[in-house]
């Protein structure tokens, strides 16, 4: 009997064949759509699903720059977990920095966007430019270094000494137990970027009818509007703030070697993708840094997904 019922189901199924002609049909006729959309899908293919592909494949293999790619199967995952000490120190460092500035900067992102949209268009634009500033000022960052610089000159150290909180100096930027906080501290005051703008166009978006017609409904407050109004309508402006904020969370490398050298004290503020950085152009060991490229990219698409399934819940 469940084999007499299954035939139907498999004989309605269309083949493969039958599948791709009606794609084919379908792209007849849209081929004008299909070719405004063409430069953006050749220069995504070329720059970003091809290397992706590299990558995953030089992991499994020895490469040097130098001679052709040798291949070593699961080598160099085993190493990095079993052999590479350094590398679980960065990554414990990076999901440690991910996992407060990721959120953080997320949420200063979205509060800052959501009282600075109630205010007048000028004093937005004003504001709007002051948030996002130190995104934009490339390396005005480093002004954090002399702030807290190591001798009795740096301006926290000075200050600290003047009050007589301290006795000598702290050198913030070498001592382990401070170094993480501070480059947190720094990326947290940068992260009003990208994300900022994507959440006030965002709010801008939003048509104000639906907020009389919540009031109709029996919205009375202004936390109700956000959590049945604004933020189910700015789902996909959520979706790509959090995109970005996973991104640079699991992905900062710069402004914290800026900040604490190339080699921190007892790789204090060491992460993956200067490990990454290190290995493939320091040592060009590309297969190597490639199987930790690999590994990086994973975790993002997880935590991508994760946060994905979460913003769902506000349809």
């Amino acid at each position: 009997m469940s084999a007499t019922i299954m035939r139907p189901a498999a004989a309605a199924r269309p083949s493969l064949r039958t599948r791709m002609s009606a794609l084919w049909t379908e792209m007849k006729a849209n081929k004008i759509s299909y070719l405004f959309v063409a430069p953006f899908l050749i220069l995504f293919t070329v720059f970003v699903v091809v290397p992706i592909l590299l990558s995953i494949g030089l992991s499994f293999t020895y490469f040097n720059m130098v001679q052709p790619p040798k291949w070593v199967g699961w080598q160099n995952y085993l190493t990095l977990f079993l052999e590479d000490e350094v590398f679980l120190i960065a990554v414990k460092n990076t999901f440690f920095f991910a996992a407060i500035t990721g959120p953080l900067s997320y949420i200063m992102c979205f509060v800052a966007a959501w009282l600075i949209n109630e205010l007048s268009p000028r004093i937005r634009t004003v504001l709007t430019l002051m948030f996002y500033g130190p995104s934009i000022s490339a390396n005005a960052f480093l002004i954090w270094t002399v702030m807290f610089s190591g001798d009795s000159y740096g301006y926290i150290n000075g200050l600290l000494l003047y009050w007589g909180v301290l006795d000598k100096p702290i050198l913030w930027l070498q001592d382990p137990r401070w170094m993480m906080s501070i480059v947190i501290l720094v990326v947290l005051w940068m992260s009003l970027g990208v994300s900022f703008l994507t959440f006030i166009a965002g709010l801008q978006g939003i048509d104000r009818a639906h907020y009389e017609a919540g009031a109709i409904d029996g919205i009375r407050n202004r936390w109700q509007e956000l959590w049945y109004i604004t933020l189910p309508m700015m789902k996909n402006h959520l979706m790509f703030g959090a995109i970005i904020s996973i991104t640079n969370s699991f992905a900062a490398a710069g402004q914290l070697q800026a900040l604490t050298g190339p080699t921190p004290t007892d790789w204090a503020t060491w992460t993956i993708m200067q490990h990454l950085n290190d290995y493939g152009y320091v040592r060009y060991e590309m297969g190597y840094a490639s199987a930790m490229a690999v590994l990086l990219f994973v975790t993002m698409v997880v935590a991508q997904r994760l946060v994905q399934r979460l913003l769902a819940k506000l349809a």
